[in-house]
């Protein structure tokens, strides 16, 4: 398959361009004006339009067995749905049971992600510890390239990881190259403000933000911040929804420490009013932790991108229908946590980021696909246009308008957090792998055509050894 790309301009995080584009075998092959087109190629007029290295979604939840049901989003599905917003890449999580071995839980997820259309790479949870839990953490980094694990510090009883498993598996993350990550909020203060509020009779989804205050994600930050800080070792903060969990990022920066943080669109652009609609199911369909916070928040979170102490932005996506979210109609902590957004990260931010003046088309790159790239060790097979990376490329017409909507979407979910928006700036064309598998509104995304990318440990950032 060889696609060139005429007439467009080049933005990646570092410079802005007018080039052609061509792709052959998968990689871009060449970049310069004026281009030959090869026999046989497929041509996108890209003139008036940006070429953008794809999107990188490192927080994402396809197919995963949560709360007593399993998300409505599969790896094609959802795959399928990131190619439609210029989205071609995903880190998804692993995430063992307690007890579980983790290499039996990766060999599980890595068949439910045999049917993914995009390239996708996968972070594994440590939810409890063990001498093999030790052991699997280097088989995982040094045989199938796994290069982060994340540990939930919430879920109580299920898979909150104490600091006893936080300084073991920090440790073992320091020794063999790979970067831990946090969900960041003190499960047991989330329990006991859940029981508090049900002991009052305060049951239904207004009760979700007030168990989970802002204090419980900045006491969380901290307490896994300090912890990276005593062993050593980097630490990226995912979901960052709260001024306190941002401002732990940067003093913790501002003293020379490796932090990195992330940030959803919808915490920059949701607040908490929407848990008060007195229709259950908008209530609940935005049920997803870290809560939706107030506006004071939305602001930090968005001076934290602009002046990069903040660093990705991501989706968490974790996709529930209604009937789903209903299992929590008389128990708002029987609501299944998630929201989607895979397919409108991209638009969304480009119309209240790059359309407002808070950030260049150079920064969007970065946000939305450089810095995971780089964070992740991805780069730069990823996250750039240049000679030699993969021939992953979204074609973004700033002028286009559409408004986002679930009767329109190409999630397999039956709400959109973004309902009714309109916004200026989307996808023309998607490529992915060197294959045009989004072009004005026709979806040709491939079953089974992502492919999994194993990362090297050691990122450049990593202690010396």
């Amino acid at each position: 398959m060889t696609v060139l790309l005429k007439g467009g301009t080049v933005v990646n995080a570092d410079q802005t361009f007018r080039a052609d584009v061509l792709c052959q075998n998968g990689v871009i092959s060449a970049i310069g004006p004026d281009l030959e087109a090869p026999a046989g190629a497929e041509l996108i007029d890209a003139g008036g339009q940006l070429l953008m290295p794809g999107g990188i979604d490192p927080h994402t939840h396809m197919e995963m067995p949560f709360m007593g049901t399993v998300t409505s989003e599969d790896f094609y599905t959802g795959t399928a749905a990131a190619l439609a917003g210029g989205t071609t890449s995903i880190i998804d999580f692993v995430i063992p049971d307690p007890k579980q071995p983790l290499m039996e839980a990766y060999n599980l997820w890595r068949e439910r992600a045999q049917k993914a259309a995009a390239d996708y790479a996968f972070h594994v949870a440590i939810t409890w510890w063990d001498d093999s839990v030790h052991r699997d953490m280097e088989t995982l980094v040094k045989e199938h390239g796994v290069a982060s694990f994340k540990h939930f510090m919430a879920y109580k009883n299920a898979i909150m990881a104490d600091d006893e498993l936080l300084v073991q598996s920090f440790t073992r993350a320091l020794e063999l190259g790979a970067l831990p990550t946090v969900h960041a909020e003190n499960g047991e203060l989330v329990f006991r403000l859940q029981r508090e509020l049900l002991k009052k009779g305060i049951t239904g989804p207004e009760a979700h933000p007030l168990s989970r205050p802002p204090e419980v994600e900045g006491e969380a930050a901290n307490r896994a911040i300090t912890i990276a800080k005593v062993i050593g070792v980097p630490i990226y903060v995912v979901h960052v929804s709260s001024r306190d969990a941002a401002e732990a990022i940067e003093r913790a920066r501002s003293a020379g420490q490796r932090v990195f943080g992330e940030v959803l669109p919808g915490h920059l652009l949701i607040d908490d009013s929407v848990y008060r609609d007195k229709d259950f199911v908008r209530a609940a369909g935005h049920v997803m932790s870290p809560p939706f916070r107030s506006k004071e928040h939305q602001a930090a979170l968005w001076h934290g991108l602009q002046s990069g102490q903040l660093h990705t932005t991501a989706t968490d996506h974790c996709c529930f229908c209604a009937p789903q979210k209903a299992l929590g109609r008389d128990d708002f902590t029987k609501i299944p946590n998630g929201c989607g957004g895979v397919e409108d990260r991209l638009a969304v931010l480009w119309h209240h980021g790059v359309n407002s003046g808070r950030f260049t088309p150079n920064e969007f790159v970065r946000i939305t696909s450089a810095n995971a790239a780089q964070i992740f060790n991805l780069y730069p097979r990823k996250g750039v246009i240049a000679v030699g990376s993969d021939a992953d490329i979204v074609v973004w017409d700033p002028t286009a308008t559409r408004t986002l909507s679930a009767k329109t979407h190409h999630q397999n979910v039956d709400f959109n957090i973004f309902e009714g928006m309109t916004v200026t700036g989307g996808a023309t064309h998607t490529v992915s792998q060197g294959k045009v598998m989004w072009a004005d509104g026709d979806l040709r995304a491939e079953r089974g055509a992502g492919r999994y990318l194993p990362r090297p440990a050691f990122p450049s950032y990593f202690p010396a050894q």
